[in-house]
């Protein structure tokens, strides 16, 4: 007998219906406008979009990904992307991507540079971000050739290259107060500024470069010369004193200034990058031209106490040249030390006649020069300043000078020197100090005391005496100057006019002249009538 096994139910069927044609429902319209919107700003986004570049900068800062500006004559041009530090953490990198008006700012030349609030010799710029922000500035490049990253400027540059002016080269032997942005100026008006300084390859001198403004570009020609107008040039002679500067600012930022030497020639304009060379003041500018320096080597024997490199070796008044150098050397012969001065002189300072004398085929050049040493030529020390003591070097004639000969064939040639007035001067104080020393100041001295007491006692002694005078003699004397008055005036009385004795004198004084006249009488009588002394006196 079987088991009856378990009934399973009936399996559904799924019923089959006819399709009906399928419409899209209104909700899926606004998704799709919204995508279709997207992808037309996207298309219009990457068809806009410029080219994308690298520049690296040493900090970033004031910039800030998706909100710093890229601005060329302040527009708009594009915007940092992104900013990331350099795998050598020395700089960063900041993705920029600009607009596709700005496709030619991936020139090779161009040139990126943050700007910020700064001071400089130029002036204050960028005062404008202290509120908007700092933002990135281009200078379009001129290049056919483009490339994707950039070295960024550290400063801002000081000319751009749509400016219109020229270039040009100063070399000077030190920089000063001048820096980049340092003004240029032409009769004290700014026509350009300094745009880069750099040190020569040997390391004596810096090279500038210069840019003057269109249209005083012009002005500079082949005889224009160039000099420091930085400060006050102070000028002190018998007109009184001067003031000079160029303008206020130069005082404290210094500046360059330039004019040309005869402005009565009309000279050749200068060509971009001519070079000139760059002097310490106008006066130094203005003068002929030096010529080719000649080194000539002085020895002194007695202290340079007051004299430096710098100081000036003088003719008369007519700067020479300059003091280079100061040392000490030892003489084995004389068993002393001296003292090597080198000086730098410029021959053609004194005059084309005497340079055409020298040089010319009848007087060689050694020759001359011993001629002017025989004739006295010396070098001397005198001091410029009493108050400094300050010294320089004076090239003269002294006729009394002691003959010396020279060595022509030395190089340098060596110019011999005699002692300086001060020197002199001391000299003869120490002389006078040395013949005083010898003079036996104890011995006078004490001779002087001897004398002195001596003095004393005699003065004592005339003292004592005139004491004995005025006790002894005196009452005496006053009464023989009493009895003297009594003499006087009897003498006065028997003198007088109505005295007796005057009026006898008087009549004797008549009589003997009544006699005179009878005496005379008969004097005349007898030598007319000699023979009356034998006869007598005739009868009428």
């Amino acid at each position: 007998m079987t088991e009856p096994h378990d009934e399973k139910p009936a399996l559904l069927q799924p019923r089959r219906e006819r399709r009906r044609n399928w419409l899209p429902s209104l909700v899926w319209l606004i998704p799709i406008i919204a995508a279709i919107v997207g992808l037309t700003l996207v298309a219009k986004i990457l068809v806009d979009r410029g080219p994308v570049v690298t520049v690296s900068f040493r900090s970033a800062e004031g910039l800030e990904a998706g909100k710093t500006k890229v601005k060329y004559k302040d527009v708009d041009i594009g915007q940092v992307q992104a900013i990331k530090l350099a795998e050598d953490r020395s700089h960063v990198l900041v993705s920029i991507q600009l607009t596709k008006e700005a496709s030619g700012f991936n020139a090779e030349d161009t040139r990126y540079w943050v700007v910020r609030p700064r001071i400089a010799a130029s002036g204050i710029s960028g005062l404008g971000t202290l509120l908007s922000g700092a933002y990135i500035g281009v200078d379009a490049g001129a290049s056919d050739e483009t490339r994707k990253e950039f070295v960024g400027l550290e400063q801002p540059p000081i000319v751009t290259r749509d400016a219109s002016g020229r270039q040009f080269v100063l070399h000077t032997a030190d920089l000063g107060s001048l820096d980049i942005g340092t003004p240029v100026f032409y009769r004290r008006i700014k026509v350009g500024q300094v745009m880069a300084y750099d040190l020569d390859e040997d390391g004596r001198g810096v090279t500038l470069r210069v840019f003057v403004n269109a249209p005083y570009d012009k002005f500079i020609t082949l005889n224009s010369r160039f000099w420091h107008a930085s400060g006050f040039d102070m000028e002190l002679n018998a007109s009184g004193f001067k003031l000079h500067t160029q303008a206020l600012s130069t005082v404290v930022l210094g500046g360059i200034a330039f004019r040309d030497r005869d402005e009565d020639v009309k000279a050749e304009p200068a060509k971009e990058g001519t070079e000139y060379q760059l002097v310490d003041d106008e006066a130094t500018a203005m003068k002929d031209p030096d010529g080719a320096p000649q080194t000539v080597l002085l020895y002194f024997d007695q202290s340079l106490r007051g004299l430096q490199p710098g100081a000036t070796v003088d003719f008369r008044g007519v700067v020479l040249g300059e003091v280079k150098n100061i040392g000490i050397e030892y003489d084995r012969s004389k068993g002393e030390f001296r003292m090597p001065v080198t000086v730098q002189i410029f021959p053609d300072r004194l005059g084309r006649r005497f340079n055409q004398e020298v040089n010319g085929p009848r007087h060689p050049a050694a020759e001359r020069l011993k001629f002017m040493v025989k004739r006295g030529l010396r070098a001397q020390l005198r001091n410029g300043n009493l108050l400094t003591g300050q010294l320089y070097v004076a090239i003269d004639f002294f006729p009394k000078a002691k003959p010396v000969q020279i060595d022509t064939d030395k190089v340098p040639l060596e110019l011999p020197t005699i002692p300086g007035s001060l020197d002199e001067l001391q000299t003869q104080l120490a002389d006078i100090a040395g013949k005083l020393a010898k003079v036996p100041f104890d011995e006078i001295g004490r001779d002087l005391q001897t004398t002195v007491k001596t003095l004393n006692k005699t003065l004592s002694t005339a003292e004592q005496t005139a004491a004995r005078i005025n006790n002894d003699i005196a009452p005496e004397m006053m009464a023989a100057m009493k009895d003297a008055r009594k003499t006087l005036n009897a003498a006065e009385r028997t003198l007088s006019d109505d005295a007796p004795l005057q009026q006898d004198v008087r009549q004797t004084m008549q009589e003997l002249s009544r006699a005179a006249a009878s005496i005379r009488i008969l004097t005349d009588y007898l030598q007319q009538h000699p023979e009356s002394l034998i006869r007598g006196k005739q009868e009428p």
